[in-house]
């Protein structure tokens, strides 16, 4: 019973962590980060990424242009880069370690001991992982509010918004940390109801492995 609610545990924190993974990807490379709606021209939409901005017409034409330069960037998109690619790198290490540790798995059946590592170690880069998401989608979150709430801009002035991406972010930095947090908790689980091992025997005393003779006869 215990076996089959660790594998049932196990496969959901992988679903959630494989989820995670996939969003993480797509909110890197989509130019859905900010938002931009012109009042003077109504009919474009101004979006931005880690990588291009680009502009949507009412026609239905999107036009896309990458940054110039990685330096021209300011901080917050440049350390959202390196975060960004970091927790993707992160995401594919952590389903390599956790997919030989699942019960579902032959590989290492023989050594459970082995099985538990590469699943805790899996659940704790997973969870690295959503880490790595969450700081560069909230950073770059807390940007927008604070340039979208500056007294020092006219008002006449547009104001970037939040923009899909930041939301998928989130969910991706949650699933990411939620299922390496089950995944970890269902190898430390394994490892406390694993029987111990049989107590070795104990060692012979000196006078049972050199027994007095029987008919010993005591010396005055």
């Amino acid at each position: 019973m215990a076996g089959s609610w660790r594998a049932k545990a196990q496969a959901g924190g992988m679903l959630l962590a494989l989820l995670g993974w996939v969003s993480s990807c797509v909110t890197t490379f989509v130019p859905l980060w900010k938002s931009l709606n012109l009042d003077l021209n109504e009919l474009e939409v101004w979006t931005m990424g880690l990588w291009q901005v680009c502009i949507a017409r009412e026609a239905g034409a999107v036009e896309c242009r990458a940054h110039g330069s990685f330096l021209a960037l300011p901080p917050a998109l440049r350390v959202s880069r390196l975060l960004m690619c970091l927790s993707n790198g992160l995401g594919l290490l952590g389903c390599l370690l956790a997919a030989p540790g699942l019960e579902g798995w032959t590989a290492c059946e023989d050594r459970p001991g082995l099985k538990r590592r590469f699943l805790l170690a899996g659940g704790a880069v997973f969870s690295t992982a959503g880490m790595a998401t969450l700081a560069p989608v909230s950073w770059v979150a807390y940007n927008t509010i604070l340039d979208f709430w500056d007294d020092t801009v006219p008002d006449i002035v547009p104001r970037w918004e939040f923009g899909e991406a930041t939301f998928l972010g989130w969910f991706a930095g949650a699933f990411l940390a939620t299922g390496g947090l089950v995944l970890a908790c269902s190898a430390c689980s394994a490892r406390a109801e694993t029987p111990p091992a049989p107590a070795c025997c104990q060692p012979h005393t000196v006078r049972d492995r050199h027994p007095h003779p029987k008919n010993a006869d005591l010396v005055i």
